[in-house]
């Protein structure tokens, strides 16, 4: 595997579909990082009705023009709401010539676009089969920054964020326990921190990176993992880490963790278990983190 960087976004080089020596159009539709459309390798610009209309193609296939109209324009009417599609589709077709599919029902883009998402998900495919070695070691880096459309916040982006989000981090648990096997703490302390970072309240990126810290002999900083993870998740949900988490340190270590997270900080001298709070303490499954 041999993808090439281009700031925190993995790109395949650019090459035509098409057969050596025949001229065509070639579409390259960017997610990752920002919302981008090339054609033949210059940036087009797109009013933003129709990039959520690229977007959308782009990230969920053809699709029914009704559809389309709801998923893109919910709080409209069905006649604004196709009549915003068919404006969008218009602009597209006149504008971007080539873009779009000769079909008018399903709508969907043409044969000669690229999209660097779905050219992703294909590495982190193989990076979850290949060996450690295989895997360029900046790639991690790039699993960590790879942001689907950030700043969009229509549900159907929303979805798929969550979904990339879940798939990045599965994909870096999985590599960093791998370099852990060969022994290589370094390279699977970087993925055990890019997984923590992407997702600060999941307990299995959280084991996996204290885990790490104790094969490394850095009991205090898997201490001090503990610790900030422990704050986070009462601070944002109201829940403490399992028992199997806490199991990890060891009961002489857990001593020295419960009389650090005992005191709060904002009202010095007073204990986290002295504070009024009605609510009940729930513990988190391990993996899910959800109230068990």
């Amino acid at each position: 595997m041999s993808p090439i960087f281009e700031g925190v976004l993995v790109l395949l080089p650019e090459v035509s579909r098409y057969d050596e020596g025949i001229s065509a159009v070639v579409w390259r539709v960017r997610l990752l990082g920002c919302w981008q459309l090339k054609r033949d390798g210059e940036t087009v610009q797109v009013g933003l009705r129709q990039q959520r209309l690229i977007a959308a193609l782009a990230l969920l296939g053809e699709r029914p023009r009704q559809f389309l109209s709801g998923l893109l324009w919910p709080d409209s009417s069905e006649a604004q709401a196709s009549g915003n599609l068919r404006a969008a589709l218009f602009k597209i077709s006149h504008q971007l010539p080539g873009l779009l599919d000769d079909r008018t029902e399903p709508v969907g883009l043409s044969g000669s676009v690229t999209v660097d998402l779905h050219e992703f998900r294909s590495h982190l495919a193989g990076a979850g089969a290949a060996g450690p070695a295989d895997v360029p070691a900046d790639f991690t880096d790039v699993l960590r920054s790879a942001e689907l459309l950030p700043g969009w916040y229509d549900d159907w982006v929303l979805f798929e964020q969550e979904r990339l989000r879940e798939q990045r981090v599965l994909v870096l648990e999985s590599l960093s326990r791998r370099h852990l096997l060969d022994e290589d703490t370094e390279r699977a302390l970087d993925a055990a921190r890019s997984a923590a970072a992407i997702e600060p309240l999941r307990e299995s990126a959280q084991r996996l990176l204290i885990e790490v810290q104790l094969r490394a002999g850095n009991a205090a900083g898997a201490r001090r993992t503990f610790i900030d993870f422990e704050a986070r998740l009462w601070e944002e949900l109201g829940v403490e880490p399992s028992d199997g988490l806490r199991s990890l340190l060891g009961p002489v270590a857990m001593a020295t963790v419960r009389k650090i997270t005992t005191a709060d900080p904002a009202e010095p001298g007073r204990s986290r278990a002295a504070r009024p709070d009605p609510r009940p303490r729930p513990r988190l499954s391990p993996i899910a983190m959800r109230p068990a």
